[in-house]
């Protein structure tokens, strides 16, 4: 009887793991990126302690998420309507869930940075071949690019909603030149950074969809590289 007890919590739990995932989308952000960081620390020479300190803080964000949602569904339980104190408890929970994000931005730039940035510079400075005047090119061409894919497609307007998204486009192509002008890694990976919040607003407003500001970040970054390689 322990045994089965033992096992139908077992079950519950992985459960409470496959509807977080399911029914949230940060949750399946978390994971993705969790997943990436893995992988790219199979070619890093990681120590154990750093190995510890990354899985920690992978699991905590994890582990703040799914707090998250138990706090927003247990909520909703009692009250559908707006009230203070759930909008506040729904608030914190949220908060600590950024909270544990920041941590893992920066843990993983202290475990990743030193190792990653010289292969990244000499990438960026074999292909820096860069008069300026090709940044506002490949802006101008992006921009042409992704109104005449949104007439053609004729949903939304020039500036809003549509099969792509023109502002992740736009700011995805501006990191890209960015990239290629510096030769700062650290400098290249905050504006990026940048360009992810302008498509993370597009789809926390509800314009776009997840794949249409992935479509909009290909489409600017493919051309600003075809662009700065072709007449760079």
């Amino acid at each position: 009887m322990r045994v089965r007890k033992l096992i139908d919590s077992f079950n519950y739990a992985v459960e409470g793991i496959i509807y977080t995932l399911k029914t949230q989308r940060n949750m399946r952000i978390h994971t993705l990126a969790a997943f990436l960081v893995l992988f790219f620390s199979l070619f890093i020479n990681f120590s154990r302690v750093e190995l510890i300190i990354l899985f920690f803080t992978i699991s905590l964000v994890v582990i703040t998420e799914m707090i998250n949602t138990a706090i927003e569904k247990a909520i909703d339980i009692y009250t559908k309507e707006y009230h203070p104190l759930a909008k506040i408890a729904k608030n914190v929970a949220a908060g600590a869930v950024l909270v544990s994000a920041i941590n893992a931005i920066i843990v993983a730039y202290l475990l990743m940075f030193d190792r990653v940035n010289p292969y990244t510079h000499h990438i960026i400075t074999k292909i820096k071949q860069i008069p300026i005047h090709l940044t506002f090119i490949s802006l101008v061409i992006v921009t042409i690019i992704t109104i005449v894919i949104k007439s053609t497609s004729k949903q939304g307007t020039a500036f809003k909603g549509g099969i792509i998204s023109g502002h992740a486009a736009i700011s995805f192509a501006i990191s890209t030149s960015i990239t290629f002008i510096t030769e700062n890694t650290l400098v290249a990976t905050l504006t990026f950074f940048s360009a992810f919040l302008v498509a993370q607003s597009r789809i926390e407003g509800k314009i776009h969809s997840t794949l249409q500001v992935i479509l909009g970040g290909i489409i600017g970054i493919i051309i600003t590289v075809i662009i700065f390689q072709a007449f760079g």
